[in-house]
């Protein structure tokens, strides 16, 4: 079941880094409930006959974990989340600060009645401070930290890489890393406690080794001019015949001499590799050598070298790619092609446990298996406080 197997987590249902981070807790083998709205039972379901792409048969982000739907304003919803808690090594929640504390599940209730408890919370801006109770996204908490001016061409606008580097990179990943460092902590000491995970301060963690740079002086505050960002000639994509692209990333001296011997550049006919006046040049010469010869082609002549060469794949092709293929790293689940848990074990492996259920899928079997009697969750369900989704 994966290394996380024995594990227990609720999840409050969020968007976005929330999910992503119980998913990959999920995928290592920790059994998350997610905790979903009452009031959203009926809505992903593709019976209903709503917009494609909200079928709950789509939301990748909730695999792997049974889904219980509860009515927060509730007071005995809240009882039974409450008590859900007092089982669980973790909770994850990504509400704007306050809210969880107004209803009635904030981490002091929840650490006092379950000391072990480790508290993941998710926010763009951290629990405090100027800006903490405003409404954000990745776009914004990425232009915070630092990251967002850096990533765009030359003499253009900022580019948004997605929402990669903010919602899944520094929050969710950074999220998961610290609920796990916080159990073994309460396995070692017996005490559970708070993670203020702020995507902020996660994606400016990810920029540590730029702001190294910027602080000796090798990183120069214009996008589109440094090494990294584009502004290199050996690290950069270019257009081929058919309109497709090839990303090369020839930074050590080895690997740049294999690229000029494969595009049939001469050494002494090109000046020093880190001579950044004359990256913007040698960015044409090679993007006039590049558009020769199709994408095809040139994988047949750069893959097997160690030039740092890659096709860019569009997401369709990904999922097709004969190393993809071989290394399995997408999977198909009820008809749906997606990445495959990720990292791998050697001793515990790792899978998808469940495809993503409906709203309320699970909500009397993880009631029950959590403790609660027939009764209990019958006079649940006659109070309005939880809710199934029809079979």
């Amino acid at each position: 079941m994966g290394p996380l197997e024995g594990i227990r987590i609720v999840e409050l249902a969020g968007i976005g880094p929330g999910p992503f981070c119980a998913m990959l807790l999920a995928d290592m083998g920790a059994e998350v409930v997610r905790v979903d709205r009452a009031a959203n039972v009926g809505r992903d379901d593709s019976r209903v006959g709503g917009p494609p792409g909200e079928e709950y048969r789509f939301n990748l982000l909730g695999r792997g974990r049974r889904n219980i739907a509860v009515d927060l304003k509730n007071k005995d919803g809240v009882a039974a989340v409450l008590r859900l808690i007092d089982r669980a090594d973790a909770l994850i929640e990504g509400f704007r600060p306050g809210v969880m504390e107004r209803l009635g599940l904030g981490p002091e209730i929840c650490l006092g009645r379950n000391p072990r408890l480790v508290y993941g919370r998710m926010t763009g801006w951290g629990q405090d401070g100027p800006v903490a109770h405003v409404a954000g996204h990745d776009i914004n908490y990425i232009a915070l930290s630092g990251v967002l001016a850096t990533i765009g061409e030359a003499g253009g606008p900022p580019v948004p890489p997605l929402n990669l580097v903010g919602d899944f990179g520094g929050g969710a990943l950074y999220l998961a890393m610290g609920v796990l460092a916080g159990i073994l902590s309460a396995k070692a000491t017996g005490k559970g406690q708070v993670v203020d995970c702020s995507m902020v301060e996660g994606s400016a963690s990810l920029m540590t080794m730029m702001y190294a740079a910027l602080a000796s002086g090798a990183w120069t505050e214009k996008r589109g001019h440094n090494r990294t960002d584009g502004g290199a000639h050996y690290y950069h994509t270019y257009q081929t015949k058919d309109g497709e692209y090839v990303a090369i990333g020839s930074i050590e001296p080895q690997f740049y001499a294999l690229l000029l011997h494969h595009t049939g550049l001469k050494p002494e006919d090109v000046p020093e590799q880190t001579d950044r006046s004359t990256w913007p040049a040698m960015q044409q010469r090679l993007s006039a050598i590049f558009k020769q010869k199709t994408r095809a082609e040139w994988v047949a002549i750069m893959q097997d070298t160690d030039i740092c060469f890659a096709p860019v794949l569009s997401m369709s092709e990904a999922l097709t790619h004969e190393h993809n293929r071989h290394r399995e790293s997408f999977v198909e689940i009820d008809g749906i092609p997606q990445p495959a848990p990720a990292p791998r074990f050697s001793g515990t492996p790792t899978r998808v446990q469940m495809p993503p259920p409906r709203v309320g899928e699970n909500t009397d079997a993880v009631l029950a298996d959590w403790g609660f009697s027939a009764g209990e969750v019958a006079a649940l369900h006659a109070g309005g406080a939880v809710k199934s989704a029809a079979n």
